[in-house]
């Protein structure tokens, strides 16, 4: 874990780099101290550091310690931290997770700050509920998110590529992915390929008509939703459309080795919240498509959720500062300032307000993007049940032999499920 702090930061990023990213503070005497543990990317940890430097300017007894890692090994090092009593005070929180992090008692409800150090009542209901387990609030809400298929639009539009972007099918992608590939000589292909994305199936799944777990938590997709999937994958990788296997056995790549930012390709899967640091990296000008609809109809399979939150650990000693600092994210101008809509879109509508005349262009495709999708989404899923996170891992192992070509994508899909519905048994 890479566990950066204004000091470490310097010899992190450069030292020019990083000296005008945080320029020299008074020297102030910090009797207090909070950690702040987040999964990020270089634009998302620019900014978070930006924001620890506003905060102890205006709190100079509050030192505050930022810790920051790639998602493939956040929730390793959580755990880790977990199991050893030695959480940070903050910690950047994911919807998926909430519940059995809840559940282990790791996390501290938020109720009996709110109104007093936590101020957050005229915030959006829907947003907000996200972040609550049993009618407690667990979870604040930094960002609302969703899906997004991110396009090259100089590419798509080179190619003739002409399909309602917000309506289209899966029939459309393909068709897109085909004129693309052709009109560059395969120089770029359509898409990155999507196969071992499970957060792409769950809306495929979705729009069949199923949740990918059901109200107690057992896995509710069935094996034909799982090889539907992944043989509309291998449909276009055998015809030469998406991204080469060596890529697409990379799992949870960064941003800046996706095939957009590349170049390699002309659509690549991320969350809504990443627009900004995808066009940080992208030579080309980008765009904010849906994810495909079923061909005929069909459910939708997108939802918003919340793009992740921050909680307040069990191991957190001093309460008061954490609150402080967790309540200036979210209301606090110049911080809210600096963190823009990288994180999402914030559920303060005061703070949406005061944003909206210095957005940039990126971060007004976001907003612009929400804005399109509204009626196009189903309701937030339940919460995933513990073991989720190795379901993911398996829908990745197993899927692996699908696009090695080791096995058929039926015979995987039954593998699969029988093994996802076993690791749910096993982790209740």
């Amino acid at each position: 874990m890479t566990k950066l702090t204004r000091r470490s930061m310097l010899g992190a990023m450069g030292g020019v780099a990083a000296t005008s990213l945080l320029p020299a503070l008074p020297a102030f005497a910090n009797n207090r101290t909070i950690r702040h543990y987040w999964w990020g990317n270089p634009e998302r940890d620019k900014r978070t550091f930006a924001v620890i430097e506003a905060f102890q300017k205006k709190n100079a007894d509050i030192a505050v310690s930022g810790e920051t890692i790639g998602w493939g090994d956040y929730w390793t090092k959580m755990a880790t931290q977990t199991a050893g009593r030695n959480m940070a005070d903050l910690v950047q929180m994911d919807y998926r997770f909430l519940f059995e992090y809840v559940r282990r008692g790791a996390l501290q409800p938020l109720d009996p700050h709110v109104g007093k150090g936590l101020m957050i009542a005229d915030f959006d209901e829907g947003p907000m509920s996200g972040g609550k387990v049993d009618g407690q609030l667990f979870a604040l809400n930094i960002g609302s998110n969703t899906q997004v298929m991110v396009y090259n639009t100089r590419v798509f539009e080179e190619a003739g590529v002409d399909a309602d972007l917000i309506n289209w099918t899966w029939d459309d992608f393909a068709t897109a992915c085909e004129k693309i590939t052709t009109k560059s000589g395969g120089s770029v292909r359509g898409a990155d390929d999507m196969a071992l994305m499970i957060e792409t199936f769950e809306s495929w799944a979705r729009q069949n008509g199923r949740e990918f777990y059901d109200e107690n938590g057992k896995v509710a997709v069935t094996a034909d939703d799982v090889a539907g999937y992944w043989q509309y994958w291998a449909d276009l990788r055998k015809a030469g459309l998406v991204r080469d296997k060596d890529r697409t056995l990379i799992l949870d790549a960064p941003i800046a080795e996706m095939g957009v930012p590349v170049g390699d390709t002309a659509v690549s899967h991320f969350w809504s919240n990443q627009l900004v640091g995808i066009q940080a990296v992208a030579k080309d000008k980008i765009g904010a498509a849906m994810v495909p609809h079923k061909v005929g109809g069909g459910q939708p399979g997108q939802f918003i959720k919340p793009s992740m939150f921050m909680s307040l650990s069990r191991d957190a000693k001093d309460v008061d500062a954490a609150i402080a600092y967790m309540n200036a994210w979210v209301n606090d101008p110049e911080i809210t300032g600096i963190l823009g809509l990288e994180r999402g879109i914030p559920a303060s509508p005061k703070v949406r307000e005061a944003l909206q005349p210095n957005l940039t262009d990126v971060e007004k495709l976001s907003v612009d993007y929400f804005e399109a999708i509204g009626d196009k989404v189903g309701p937030l899923p339940l919460p995933a049940p513990k073991g989720a996170g190795e379901v993911r891992d398996a829908f990745m192992r197993i899927g692996t032999e699908v696009v090695l070509g080791n096995m058929e994508a039926q015979d995987a899909a039954a593998v699969f499920v029988e093994d996802a519905q076993a690791i749910v048994e096993r982790a209740l």
